[in-house]
């Protein structure tokens, strides 16, 4: 009987626009424009912790959390990175990698639930995801 096959959970799919495939995960920018979050998410059927993943792929993940994160901070010249795997809502793994200014609406605080998400500008982020895609090997 063949594996299922890997497919993004319908939450995330929802609230991301989808940048492209690293060799292991899918890499996604959250519709919020107050801050630039990035997330990232392995392609392994019913990955939920990193635990999940064996060794090379924890490894791989890492290699693609650093990636991303120099250049999201390259980008942005934020003054610090948020790094997270949660997952109490969305039971997919997923890594959250996102850039804070001390002048942002929630600093010091988590993100989450401070404001209502804000759309993003179309161009602004296009431009966005063009510059991360160059940094990131995507294109």
């Amino acid at each position: 009987m063949p594996e299922p096959a890997w497919s993004l959970h319908s939450r995330l799919k929802e609230d991301t626009i989808d940048i492209g495939d690293l060799p292991l995960s899918k890499v996604l920018v959250i519709k919020d424009a107050h801050y630039p979050w990035l997330l990232l998410v392995p392609r392994r059927v019913d990955a939920v912790e990193i635990i999940d993943l064996d060794e090379v792929q924890q490894a791989q993940l890492m290699t693609e959390i650093s990636r991303v994160s120099r250049a999201l901070k390259e980008i942005t010249k934020c003054d610090k990175l948020n790094i997270a795997a949660l997952g109490n809502l969305v039971p997919q793994l997923h890594v959250h990698i996102i850039a804070r200014r001390t002048s942002d609406a929630a600093w010091p605080r988590p993100v989450w639930g401070v404001m209502p998400p804000l759309a993003h500008d179309a161009t602004e982020v296009q431009n966005f995801i063009s510059a991360l895609r160059r940094k990131i090997w995507l294109g």
